[in-house]
């Protein structure tokens, strides 16, 4: 119980210092590592995929295993230390102080009317081309980060520590760093451009299964915050399902009825437009003020699941 409260002031007072050690580099080092190996040995689409499953199996397995291993260790060495460590793991996997200052990074520059510096900067943060957006552009596509990441990136987190808290032989950091480790694997080759359009299918699949129940529970929770569910719902059920993502298009969805946006439209990623369904009623513009409505729902979000979790693991 007391390492959610721990990781989750650690996460807002410190966030992920630049520099420090992290769970998802190492994860990130060992993907690189072992995709360029397959990718240079398995030349055909059957053994691609094979090895797409087996890179898979190894990343996410491997670190909830390793998690549990590091945390009995050190709570064999002393129970202090095994809180203290559980409760960085913790920390270093919920993302929404991190998804704040990736927020007010880019929007400091539009607010002093610097739209080339906040070009520059958001094209730290996604994929997409940045060097022509325009004003409304940019603070679109930092409203779509903030919200599709709400989900994978705060919410499904917790909800794994959650589960794996109430499990006691497993423990709140396994499966959390299992499913870092799938959300990783998919934002690095889960894509079904070459070279991973095989040996990243099965990664890409994996985080869309685990991230699913997450979703759809973060979705009610932020249409019972709303105070309109019913409405969050049925746009939510009339748009997200355009999007050919089983996740991220509910949770951007949510947030765009309940903000009253819309997001989605035309964005082009190395020069190539991709059209992406529009979420939403446009009745309000997209300001600064609505990308922190949406990370202020996203932290009550947080607290109300936060202080769920405190409630079950006290009586369970």
């Amino acid at each position: 119980m007391y390492i959610f409260i721990i990781a989750a002031l650690l996460d807002y007072l410190i966030g992920d210092p630049w520099g420090w050690p992290h769970p998802v580099r190492v994860m990130g080092w060992i993907i690189s590592g072992l995709s360029k190996f397959f990718l240079q040995h398995c030349q055909s689409d059957i053994t691609q995929r094979l090895a797409g499953i087996i890179l898979a199996i190894i990343l996410i397995i491997g670190s909830g295993l390793s998690g549990w291993s590091i945390i009995q260790i050190a709570k064999g060495l002393h129970p202090l230390l095994g809180v203290i460590l559980e409760s960085i793991f913790l920390a270093s996997c919920f993302a929404l102080h991190s998804l704040r200052t990736a927020a007010v990074d880019v929007i400091k520059p539009l607010t002093t009317g610097n739209l080339k510096q906040a070009r520059q900067i958001l094209s730290n943060y996604v994929g997409r081309d940045t060097a022509n957006l325009s004003e409304p552009e940019v603070l679109r596509a930092v409203l779509e980060t903030v919200t599709e990441n709400a989900t994978d990136g705060v919410m499904a987190p917790l909800f794994y520590a959650i589960v794996g808290a109430l499990v006691p032989v497993v423990g709140a950091v396994p499966l959390v760093l299992a499913y870092k480790a799938s959300s990783t694997l998919d934002s690095m080759v889960g894509y079904r451009q070459a070279p991973y359009t095989y040996i990243g299918w099965f990664s890409a699949r994996s985080e869309d299964f685990l991230t699913w129940l997450p979703c759809r529970l973060t979705v009610m929770t932020l249409a019972l915050l709303s105070v309109k569910p019913l409405d969050v719902w049925s746009i939510c059920r009339r748009d997200a399902i355009q999007d050919p993502s089983p996740n991220s298009g509910w949770s951007e969805c949510a947030y765009a009825a309940i903000l009253g946006v819309q997001m989605g439209g035309i964005n082009y990623y190395g020069g190539v437009t991709k059209n992406k369904p529009l979420l939403g009623n446009a009745i309000y513009p997209i300001t600064p003020a609505s990308i922190y409505k949406a990370l202020q729902l996203t932290r009550y979000s947080f607290l109300l699941w936060l202080g769920s979790a405190i409630f079950l693991i006290y009586n369970s």
